[in-house]
């Protein structure tokens, strides 16, 4: 098991307890105490747990931490809907889409299962459990075809992981609607799954356009794992809840950039 996988487990179980000892992580990952220690030391030198005697601890930072699907779900919401009916705008008969894990593509999936007789022959290739089981549940007689990736869950109800990525490689797509943790100007797409993070990077690499889905709040959050940089993205669609500031930020550096209000017409902002 590399790195980045153990990493990841440890926050994981951070997130079920407050504390966790370095004798039962090694035993569940069958690998040695120091080994974990060195991970430890790791996640705490870049403040995301915090090195205590014979363990580690959880620290109270959302941008560590991976939120359950349920948790999330509801929050933001109005923004999340505004973000589905924009994102829902590009998409066009027979196309393939994918559409990663997250609660704001969830809500896209949603606008997608109300507009299958508009919107014949799509392909969608997802990794999330919630997505996955929507679509189906709603395809009805239409000519909707599914493709789930396959892989390890995720607390946020997405497969990732290496045969999520063997999955990806072998595939191409028109869109890819992402949904990320944070948006950073220097570090750019991140998730504070490093697995999740390398499965996001494989969706990028299967797909010809990249549009990220983030409401407001995820605007310079930086979590654990980067995913790309912003240079990878051709849209970036939010809510009216993004500041002034990092609107224009961000708007400078992706070709195109649209604000969807949530209780008003839709607005854009693009940039050559």
């Amino acid at each position: 098991m590399l790195a980045p996988e153990r990493q990841s487990r440890i926050l994981k179980e951070l997130q079920l307890h407050e504390a966790v000892r370095v004798a039962d992580i090694a035993t569940a990952l069958n690998v040695s105490e120091m080994t974990i220690r060195r991970d430890i030391e790791a996640l705490d030198q870049n403040g995301l747990a915090r090195k205590i005697h014979g363990g580690a601890m959880r620290l109270a930072r959302l941008s560590a931490l991976e939120p359950g699907f349920l948790l999330n779900v509801d929050k933001q919401l109005e923004g999340k809907l505004a973000i589905a009916r924009q994102a829902l705008a590009l998409v066009q008969p027979g196309m393939t889409l994918a559409l990663t894990g997250g609660t704001t593509t969830y809500q896209l999936a949603v606008g997608l299962a109300a507009e299958l007789e508009r919107l014949r022959s799509l392909t969608v290739v997802t990794n999330s459990l919630k997505i996955a089981e929507l679509l189906y549940l709603q395809q009805g007689s239409s000519d909707l075809k599914v493709i789930v990736t396959g892989g390890e869950r995720t607390p946020s109800e997405a497969l990732v992981g290496p045969v999520a990525r063997m999955a990806l490689n072998h595939l191409n797509t028109d869109i890819c609607f992402m949904g990320v943790h944070g948006l950073d100007t220097d570090r750019g797409l991140t998730s504070p799954n490093l697995l999740e993070a390398e499965t996001n990077a494989a969706f990028i690499e299967a797909t010809t356009r990249l549009v990220i889905l983030a409401d407001g709040t995820k605007f310079q959050v930086r979590s654990l794992g980067s995913i790309a940089p912003l240079s990878a993205v051709d849209t970036i669609i939010t809510d009216d809840a993004v500041s002034p500031a990092a609107a224009e930020l961000f708007a400078s550096r992706v070709p195109h950039f649209i604000t969807s209000p949530a209780a008003a017409a839709n607005t854009s902002r693009k940039t050559s």
